[in-house]
């Protein structure tokens, strides 16, 4: 109530006495603070009528020396001096009051009144300390590489202005907008500590941090620029799959000896320069060996499947990274046996079975069509069962008798063998002592 009721006897004293505004048209021409510890402290200086002038410290407060830094671009102010705490100025006392609100972009946006009848002296020049420009900080990490396994923490190091009101200190990651870190910064400080802690993957990228400061009137943060950006890899291993390919008569989980097999190893995240290793663990030792990993997936070659060949074998999948190895969790035992080759079922027995089998087939074939045409061949049709032979019975006296089954037909043919004598009534006329003869056919 004292201050308004002072603000008011100001006016009214301005107004008696002179009654004259300090920033009519064309007559401000700006603000300076001088004899300060830097480009934004000192004592406020103003431009009126091409004249500079202090300003007289009865008024002056928060509100006005926020509005001086903000129309320097110093920033915020930190302090509003009085008392000529950067020394008493020469020449006149520019304004004996001025009264702002602490939201203007300049001083001519106030309210103010010359100084020409009223009590005021050098000692009583009005000051400020802005804040000033804020420097830009510088983000580092504190270790000697900047790869990362997942789950480890990254210390990342900013660099910040010593400052009364720094408030706080942030880390921020490329394409986000909230900070991923926030600490809070002790005025003393040259640096905070930023910890990133269990990083993951998609965490990996560039980062950089920003520090504020508070003051003003009304209090508000101004914010630093943002440091030069930091990149960092997070490395994430998966465990690597694996299987194992032989020949179909195999039982599963076996090889037979003396075939081939493959073991391939997989990855579903690969990253470049990497390799795989595979190990065998056997009941006498461990063997490994190592292939460049030139795509997702490797496969180890085994060409002739022997008893060292038996045990359990692991994939696992290692890369070389800023300096630093990383190694993957190994995967899944897989077990092989290597089994002697079943006899009655070894390709060689089978392939002399089939040709065997195969033989006898096609002499089979061969002597059963070989007999089918032989007895085509042997046995007479119809007619020739009937005209096949003829026999002529002569009687001692010099008659003969033709076989009833014999015709004469065709031409003259030697048969050679005879039919069985028929009954008959010829056959009857002859006795014992009727020589066969045989028939020869006449033509007809």
């Amino acid at each position: 109530m004292l201050r308004f009721l002072r603000v008011i006897l100001t006016g009214l004293l301005g107004f008696l006495f002179d009654g004259v505004g300090a920033f009519g048209v064309g007559a401000y021409g700006g603000v300076r603070v001088v004899n300060g510890d830097h480009h934004c402290s000192g004592r406020v200086e103003v431009n009126l009528h091409d004249k500079w002038g202090t300003i007289c410290d009865h008024d002056w407060d928060m509100q006005a020396a926020t509005v001086v830094c903000a129309e320097l671009g110093c920033g915020i102010a930190e302090s509003a001096s009085r008392g000529a705490e950067f020394g008493p100025g020469g020449g006149e006392i520019a304004l004996r009051s001025i009264h702002c609100k602490g939201h203007e972009s300049s001083l001519i946006h106030c309210d103010a009144f010359i100084s020409r009848n009223y009590f005021c002296s050098h000692q009583n020049d009005a000051g400020v300390k802005c804040s000033g420009t804020l420097m830009e900080p510088r983000l580092s990490v504190l270790s000697p590489h900047f790869v990362f396994s997942a789950g480890e923490s990254v210390h990342f190091y900013c660099n910040i202005q010593p400052r009364d009101r720094v408030s706080n200190v942030h880390l921020y990651k490329h394409g986000v907008e909230t900070p991923l870190v926030t600490q809070s910064a002790d005025p003393t400080q040259i640096g905070v500590s930023l910890v990133l802690s269990d990083v993951e993957s998609f965490q990996q990228g560039s980062y950089s941090c920003q520090y504020n400061i508070r003051g003003g009137f009304p209090p508000h943060r101004i914010t630093s620029p943002t440091s030069h950006p930091v990149n960092i890899t997070v490395v994430d291993l998966l465990t690597p799959h694996h299987w194992y390919n032989t020949s179909s008569e195999a039982p599963t989980g076996s090889v037979i000896k003396g075939e081939g097999f493959n073991i391939t190893c997989s990855t579903p995240r690969p990253y470049p320069g990497a390799s795989f290793q595979l190990r065998l663990v056997r009941s006498n030792g461990t063997l490994r060996q190592s292939l460049p990993a030139v795509s997702k997936s490797v496969t180890f070659t085994f060409p002739n499947a022997q008893s060292s060949n038996e045990g359990y074998y692991y994939c696992l999948y290692r890369v070389q990274l800023g300096g630093r190895t990383f190694v993957s969790r190994e995967s899944q035992p897989l077990p092989i046996a290597i089994k002697d080759p079943d006899p009655l079922l070894s390709p060689m027995v089978i392939s002399w079975l089939v040709s065997g089998v195969t033989f006898v087939i096609a002499v089979i074939i061969i002597f059963t069509v070989a007999k089918v045409m032989c007895n085509k061949e042997k046995q007479p049709s119809e007619l020739e069962r009937e005209t096949r032979t003829c026999l002529t019975f002569r009687h001692p006296d010099g008659s003969s008798c033709l076989h009833p089954n014999c015709r004469r037909r065709g031409r003259r043919q030697q048969l050679d063998t005879c039919c069985s004598p028929p009954a008959g009534d010829c056959w009857n006329q002859f006795t014992a002592e009727t020589s066969i003869q045989h028939f020869h056919w006449d033509a007809v």
